[in-house]
């Protein structure tokens, strides 16, 4: 079991929108912020205002080991070097502290250097989309948690309090984990702008286009939550209607070369994660969107 001291401190490195969101709903829950750490003096007092707690850092202390759980919620591109960067600060002083970083893709060897210095180092990252614009529902979401065995109980107890559900992940498997992540929520939105565009292009307005497909996304969403994926699945490969799919190919030759792409890419891809017989239904898409004015025998 986490001590009450060991699970109540924390201060945090890269106030971005995942740092700031979490520091906030910690200092509700009631968490000790103590610095929080980003680049520039504005936007390290703007985290503490939004936050409602902690101290504005532009530099790397030794303040930031008074607490027991430092976060990193820096780019992944930073993580490496400002674990090279962190484990200079007292090095003596990380003994017994826990780092956790949010990166979806990375374990906790990027943390390597602290580690050495005796953290215990892991990972943990909220299958959810933070946009800064809003406040993000966490109850029932899904963590992922990765590391030492007292950094994962450290990550899980912090997911568990903010209402969500820790589920560890293997360490080589986490890029695996975070693929998934982005092809729902960054390519997912790729594919729901596409979409979008293709209605503007036939002289709908924005609010008119998101109100025509938000419905659609909305049910579909909620018949693969309830009724699984292959009740859910509509439109004309399922039903095997192979000539609207010619039809499809066809007209979106006015589009951009990579929504066609998207399109045909997204047609095989549910053949193979859909259809009943894969082999039968993904012979008959090739013939389509290969030619699409070539009837089917």
């Amino acid at each position: 079991m986490l001590t009450l001291r060991m699970s109540r401190s924390i201060s945090i490195v890269g106030a971005g929108r995942l740092g700031r969101a979490l520091g906030r709903r910690l200092h509700r829950l009631g968490w000790s912020i103590g610095p929080i750490v980003t680049r520039s003096q504005a936007t390290a007092r703007a985290a503490v205002r939004f936050i409602g707690a902690g101290q504005p850092h532009v530099s790397l202390s030794r303040e930031i080991l008074g607490a027991d759980v430092i976060l990193l919620t820096v780019t992944d591109g930073a993580l490496a070097s400002m674990a090279r960067a962190l484990a200079q600060i007292e090095p003596a002083m990380w003994r017994n502290k826990i780092a956790l970083h949010t990166s979806g893709a990375l374990d906790r060897k990027v943390l390597e250097p602290l580690a050495r210095r005796g953290a215990s180092t892991g990972s943990l990252h909220p299958m959810q989309t933070f946009s800064g614009h809003s406040d993000p529902k966490l109850a029932g979401v899904i963590f992922g948690v990765e590391g030492a065995p007292k950094a994962i109980r450290t990550a899980s107890s912090i997911a568990r309090s903010l209402g969500g559900i820790p589920v560890a992940v293997h360490s080589k498997k986490k890029i695996s984990y975070h693929a998934a992540a982005v092809l729902v929520a960054g390519l997912g939105l790729a594919l729901s702008e596409g979409a979008t565009q293709v209605l503007l292009s036939i002289g709908f307005t924005r609010p008119k286009a998101i109100q025509a497909l938000l419905p659609l996304m909305r049910e579909m969403l909620r018949n693969f939550e309830h009724d699984g994926p292959h009740a859910a699945w509509t439109g004309p490969i399922s039903r095997a209607d192979y000539g609207t799919v010619a039809m499809h190919t066809k007209a979106l030759h006015t589009q951009p070369k990579e929504l066609r792409d998207a399109y045909a890419a997204l047609a095989r891809l549910s053949a193979r994660v859909l259809a009943r017989n894969y082999s039968k239904t993904l012979k008959n898409l090739n013939v389509v969107l290969a030619k699409p004015r070539r009837k089917l025998k």
